[in-house]
Order: C-alpha cells, then structure tokens, then sequence
C-alpha cells in the first residue's frame, strides 16, 4: 500500500507559480517539481482548507492551482480536526495568527499522513 501523503497548498502554489528569479524559491519550485514528478508513489490528499487557500489570489493563477487538485481526495474540517487545531493554538505549539497551519497540521495527523 502506498503512504498517505497529505499535500499543504505550498506546494501546489509552488507548482503552479511561474518561475521565480529569486533563487532560493526557484530552488523551492525546482525541488518540488522534482517530488511531483514522483508523486504516483503515493496516495495524495488534501483538505477543503487547501482548496479554499488554492483558490484564492489572482484569478489566473488561482485557476492553474485548481487545475492542480481536480484529481486529489479533498479531507474535510471535521470536528476533530478543529479540536486538534485548537489544541496546537493553546500550548502555542503553533503562533495564533497561524491558525491555517494548525488546521493543516491537524488535518494530516487526524487522517495519519505522513
């Protein structure tokens, strides 16, 4: 059986972004294209929070984003993914102004991605 992968919205915002010339996110984009194209060793998933991120920003950029997830399982914001969320949020394991990283942190440890 192929590991559960939870895919966060970087990477698919790496993915669909035009090449930068700043050289540290050009290494970014590059190292995922690298993993993408390697990707049917997993089986991918992502959360309606990734989708609604995705989906946000400039229309045509956004659309390329979209196109990205049409084929990925989306995991809903489920109950407990709220309350492992807001676990996170109060030890300050994650900073408050940070909530959507609880949420996809909480999301791929509920579901028990790698």
């Amino acid at each position: 059986m192929k590991p559960k992968v939870y895919v966060e919205t970087t990477v698919i915002s790496y993915l669909a972004a035009l090449p930068s010339r700043d050289i540290v996110v050009a290494g970014h984009q590059e190292m995922t294209r690298a993993w993408w194209s390697h990707r049917d060793r997993f089986q991918l998933f992502v959360s309606q929070a990734v989708v609604e991120e995705a989906a946000r920003g400039d229309a045509v950029a956004a659309a390329r984003r979209v196109v990205l997830l049409e084929e990925i399982p989306v995991l809903g914001l489920t109950a407990d993914v709220e309350a492992v969320a807001n676990r996170l949020l109060r030890a300050g394991a994650v900073p408050v102004r940070s909530r959507i990283d609880a949420i996809h942190i909480a999301v791929a440890g509920v579901n028990r991605m790698i």
